[in-house]
């Protein structure tokens, strides 16, 4: 593993320092190149950067982030960038080294870096030296990091400042109205309903913003691994709230909530799959849960049609 990094490593530092500089982008045509680490920064990216920026994705649909490895080829997107976006946090956790070499040649920047640390969840955990890079199921918080994307855009490409802040003001306030939908229509679930239960603790912010106890069977980070306590636990509190439906996660298996549940089931207690929610990456591209917004509103609407 070691060696592996750093190869890539090598390859990032001899890209970059043949790479574009502030005055020319990587793409040749005027456009800025951007990579993005997830499906959700790839998406505000292109919302805010329209047809001024050309947006690589290296995380699809289904794709873990805490344990996401980057192959030679996302080395080369990388190299090719004009702007690099990641969520920070410790979110993409084996790459974070590669993220501080990078910073030093060029626009490398954590969209969560505006927040401040009094809005940030603790690692339930009890480590003390990281946050909850979940960040993105609290819509309010989503809006600064569209904020620092914008003003990235616009540091980096001024004669394009019009539009990009055109297009993040228009995509700002579909996130106001996201919010509010999020807000009402978990407010329709009966007040003793309210208890969120999935296969990792991904929904710690998306509880907190809208009124739901959250609980998982692994912790905020699917690196780590449950056991026959954590099911047992998991399985009691299912019974003695008399939860009757639990979600699944796009980007984890299923198996470790289906354990959960057979265990319910040998107490007498019937818990059925609520359904599907997209927690560390969005749906296919061209559905509408392929877009940041369609995820979040597929999440709420799922959510609130089981619990009601």
């Amino acid at each position: 593993m070691m060696l592996m990094f750093l190869a890539l490593s090598a390859v990032i530092m001899a890209g970059c320092a043949s790479g574009s500089n502030g005055s020319e982008t990587a793409s040749g045509d005027g456009k800025l190149n951007i990579t993005a680490t997830t499906g959700m920064i790839a998406d505000v990216a292109a919302e805010v950067g329209g047809d001024d920026v050309v947006v690589t994705g290296l995380m699809g649909s289904g794709i873990d982030p805490h344990l996401y490895k980057a192959s030679q080829g996302d080395v080369k997107k990388l190299d090719q960038a004009d702007i690099i976006f990641y969520n920070g946090l410790h979110l993409e956790g084996k790459m974070g080294e590669m993220f501080e070499k990078l910073e030093k040649q060029k626009p490398t920047v954590a969209v969560s870096s505006q927040i401040p640390e009094a809005e940030l969840h603790g690692n339930p955990n009890g480590d003390t030296t990281t946050h909850d890079p979940h960040i993105w199921f609290n819509v309010k918080l989503w809006m600064s990091a569209t904020e620092v994307i914008r003003d990235t855009l616009v540091e980096k490409d001024p004669a394009n400042e019009a539009g990009y802040k055109e297009r993040a003001e228009v995509y700002l306030a579909k996130l106001e109205e996201l919010d509010q939908y999020a807000r009402e229509q978990i407010a329709t679930i009966p007040e003793n309903g309210r208890i969120l239960v999935t296969a990792h603790d991904a929904f710690g912010y998306f509880g907190a913003a809208y009124g739901l106890e959250v609980t998982g069977l692994q912790g905020m980070n699917t690196m780590s691994e449950y056991g026959s306590k954590d099911v047992s636990e998991l399985r009691d509190f299912l019974v003695e709230k008399q939860i009757k439906a639990v979600f699944i996660e796009s980007s984890v298996p299923r198996k470790s909530i289906d354990s959960v549940i057979e265990g319910a089931r040998q107490l007498g207690h019937e818990v059925t799959i609520g359904g599907e929610l997209f927690s560390d990456a969005m749906g296919d591209p061209g559905t509408v849960e392929g877009t940041y917004i369609g995820m979040v509103k597929h999440n709420v609407d799922t959510i609130v049609n089981a619990l009601k």
